[in-house]
């Protein structure tokens, strides 16, 4: 079939990118999906630095590929394996789809999948295939998903069904923002009642989880972000307190549990050294892959702290994805409150520059 999506042509081309037009917009052929496959039409994508490191070279994949991975839509075929989603379910698309059989499914979300990981590198679904193309050439696949477009084919294993009362501005956020951000406080984390967790970097993921920290009763929560208005976005949604790393530094700030959301190394050393005694860092960010911090390691064992490594929120997205659509269904989870504006498919190089320059929390392409 026929379908619109956006593909990254070339990695790595100069800002500002709504100049560049590093993505273009425009028709490509998409197969029917296989056996394990499913079909949706996409109503909602979010745009996300995953999205955007891609586009800018520090996470090196191949291209062309269409780009998206935060998105929710509407089944509207199925393999004929798949006999437990009937055409017309909403879905959230997840990025990371699990096989449920290698070491790191085993580990109820600790570790990532191996083949969902080796599949995601390469451009492909999960079991090694393709169903873009373009003139007849390969296009590749983004993180499973592919969700800058009109319509996805994705692994059954991709996608997590959630009710009809659940908008798809809400439901699109739920498999990305909210299951690492707010997995990451849940999973990893795990504040308890009267300790103190900060969230360091206030973009999408950041604010998830200052937004789920904020639904667990007895927990003060703080943000922390070098740009004052994310910090006054921080206090709207209800954080106890904001601060600059300057201020942390300079008035001895510190949490039980920081989750570390910025993916920049200078903010992984601000979320360790802000760590109390015996207190957790968790890091869901994505830095470049050659960056590097420095930390004390006699800070870690004489003061008892943990560092731990979370991707995708350390979460299992059939169990936490239910769990955290009912938190916003009883209003404990206002995830709305983190979009910053709705732009169409044919904007989404300038949204891109209005990702790149810390303007936004998240922005969602309506496809509908």
């Amino acid at each position: 079939m026929k379908i619109t999506g956006a593909v990254l042509e070339r990695i790595a081309d100069p800002a500002p990118y709504a100049a560049s037009q590093p993505l273009r917009v425009g028709e490509l052929e998409l197969a029917a999906p296989g056996p394990h496959e499913v079909l949706v039409r996409i109503e909602v994508a979010g745009i996300c630095h995953s999205d955007l490191s891609v586009l800018d070279g520090n996470r090196r994949r191949p291209v062309p590929m269409l780009l998206g991975h935060e998105a929710a839509g509407i089944v509207e075929a199925r393999g004929s394996a798949v006999t437990d989603l009937v055409p017309g379910t909403r879905v959230v698309l997840t990025f990371l789809p699990r096989c449920g059989e290698c070491a790191g499914c085993a580990t109820d979300g600790i570790r990532p999948c191996v083949a969902g990981s080796a599949a995601n590198e390469k451009g492909e679904l999960l079991d090694g295939s393709s169903r873009l193309t373009r003139d007849g050439e390969p296009i590749h696949h983004h993180l499973g998903a592919s969700a800058f477009a009109t319509h996805a084919v994705v692994d059954r294993r991709s996608i997590v069904a959630v009710a009809d009362d659940v908008p798809p501005e809400v439901a699109a956020l739920l498999g990305c923002a909210v299951l690492t951000g707010g997995g990451a406080v849940l999973n990893a984390g795990r504040p308890r009642p009267g300790q103190r967790l900060a969230v360091v970097g206030l973009g999408g993921v950041g604010m998830a989880s200052v937004l789920t920290a904020l639904a667990i009763e007895g927990v003060e929560v703080i943000g922390v972000d070098a740009i004052d208005s994310k910090l006054d976005s921080a206090r709207a949604l209800g954080a106890h307190a904001a601060y600059t790393p300057e201020q942390v530094r300079e008035q001895g700030i510190t949490a039980d549990v920081v989750i570390e959301a910025a993916g920049h190394a200078r903010a992984f050393e601000t979320a360790v050294e802000m760590t109390d005694l015996g207190g957790t860092t968790v890091t869901v960010g994505l830095p470049a892959p050659d960056a590097r911090a420095s930390i004390s390691p006699l800070a870690l064992v004489g003061g008892g702290r943990t560092i731990i490594g979370s991707y995708l929120g350390s979460a299992v997205p059939e169990r936490d994805i239910p769990l955290f659509a009912e938190m916003w269904r009883a209003g404990r989870l206002p995830v709305e409150r983190l979009v910053s504006a709705t732009v169409s498919l044919e904007e989404i190089n300038a949204a891109m520059d209005a990702l790149a320059g810390g303007q936004v929390l998240r922005q969602l392409i309506d496809l509908r």
